[in-house]
C-alpha cells in the first residue's frame, strides 16, 4: 500500500524538522510526504528543503485557512491509496507505517486512529501532560484506549483515511473546534468502517507548559459544543463530566471560604481524585516529580475543558447564539 503523510504546518519549523528526522527512520518505504505551510510568518521551507534527498516529499505554501482546510489541500495532490494524517509537534516510531500497512492487510479499516505516548526526551511537563491526556481518570481515558466509551473517533494527531473513503466524504468541512472529530463521525454516518490500531502509537509533544495546555484545552471544551451543531447526538453524557468537575471544584472552594459543614465532603472528594492522579501517574512514569506534575495537568486539563464546555453551551445551546 502507498501511503500519502499530510502535515499541516504553522510557525513551527523546529517541530516539522524533528517529524521529518523521525519519517527518514522508517522501516516501511512506500510512502510520500506532503507538508503544507498554512500562512506561516515563520516558514519552514530551508530546513523541508534538507530533506529532499531523504524522503519522496513535496512542500507547499498557502494562505492561512486552518488545520483543517491545510489538510483538505493535501488531500487533493496526494497520490496514496491512503491518507494518514500527523500534527507537526509528533514524532513517529520506526516501525509505525509496517504495523499499519501489516494491519490494514489484516483487518481493512476506511479510517484509522492510534495513540499518542510520551518520547524519552519530553520534559517532566510534557510528560506529566502526555500522562493526563491518557490517563484513565481524566477524559484523556477514552483516547486511544481499546475500550473506549461509545463509537471511536480518531483525533487527527495520529489518523489515516482511505482514499476511498475521502472521494465519498469529503475533506473537513470545518478548520478547527472539532474538526477531526466531526469527520470521523461523517465517515462513519457512510458506512466505512473505522477503529483503533492500538499499535500505531505516535509520540504527541502536546504543549510544553500548563498556559498553553490550559488554552488547548479550554479550546477541546468549545469544540465539543461545536460538533454537537453537525451531529446532535453526539452530545452524550460523558461529555459533561469535566464541566461537573469544574463546577465541584469552584464550590468546595466557596464552600471552604465561608466555613460550610459540606466543605469537608467536597475536600474529601478531591483528595481521594488527587491521590488516585499521584500514585497512578507515580506508576506509569516511575517519576515522583512527573507525578506531582500530574496533579497539575490533571486539573488544568479538567478545568480547562470545563470552562470552555460551559461557556459555549450557554451560549450556543442556551442563547442559541451562533
Amino acid at each position: 500500500m502507498f501511503f500519502s503523510i499530510i502535515i499541516p504546518l504553522y510557525n513551527r519549523p523546529q517541530e516539522i524538522k524533528e517529524l521529518l528526522e523521525s519519517l527518514t527512520l522508517q522501516t516501511y518505504h512506500n510512502f510520500e510526504v506532503l507538508v503544507i505551510e498554512d500562512g506561516s510568518v515563520n516558514d519552514a521551507e530551508v530546513i523541508v528543503n534538507t530533506f529532499t534527498d531523504k524522503l519522496n516529499l513535496r512542500y507547499f505554501k498557502k494562505q492561512n485557512e486552518g488545520q483543517g482546510f491545510a489538510r483538505n489541500f493535501g488531500f487533493e495532490r496526494a497520490k496514496g491509496d491512503y491518507f494518514v494524517i500527523f500534527d507537526s509537534d509528533c514524532l513517529v516510531p520506526p516501525n509505525y507505517l509496517r504495523v499499519v500497512n501489516d494491519s490494514l492487510a489484516k483487518n481493512y479499516l476506511d479510517a484509522y486512529g492510534g495513540p499518542d505516548g510520551a518520547h524519552e526526551s519530553f520534559t517532566p511537563t510534557q510528560k506529566a501532560i502526555s500522562y493526563s491526556m491518557t490517563s484513565p481518570f481524566t477524559t484523556g481515558g477514552i483516547r486511544g484506549n481499546k475500550k473506549g466509551i461509545g463509537q471511536f473517533h480518531p483525533r487527527s494527531f495520529n489518523m489515516g483515511v482511505s482514499r476511498q473513503a475521502w472521494e465519498k466524504a469529503g475533506g473537513f468541512i470545518i478548520t478547527r473546534l472539532g474538526e477531526d472529530i466531526e469527520y470521523s463521525i461523517r465517515i462513519h454516518s457512510l458506512g466505512f468502517k473505522i477503529g483503533l490500531i492500538p499499535d500505531a502509537i505516535v509520540y504527541h509533544k502536546r504543549r510544553t507548559n500548563f498556559y498553553q495546555f490550559y488554552k488547548q484545552l479550554h479550546f477541546f471544551g468549545r469544540a465539543r459544543i461545536n460538533i454537537s451543531k453537525f451531529f446532535p447526538q453526539e452530545l452524550k453524557l460523558v461529555h459533561f463530566f469535566p464541566a461537573a468537575f469544574t463546577v465541584g471544584v469552584i464550590l468546595t472552594i466557596i464552600l471552604n471560604l465561608f466555613g460550610s459543614v459540606l466543605a469537608p465532603v467536597g475536600n474529601f472528594i478531591l483528595l481521594i481524585f488527587t491521590l488516585l492522579i499521584f500514585f497512578h501517574a507515580w506508576w506509569k512514569n516511575k517519576s515522583l516529580k512527573i507525578a506531582f506534575l500530574s496533579i497539575i495537568a490533571a486539573f488544568t486539563q479538567l478545568i480547562a475543558y470545563g470552562l470552555g464546555f460551559i461557556q459555549d453551551f450557554w451560549k450556543r445551546k442556551v442563547l442559541s447564539r451562533s
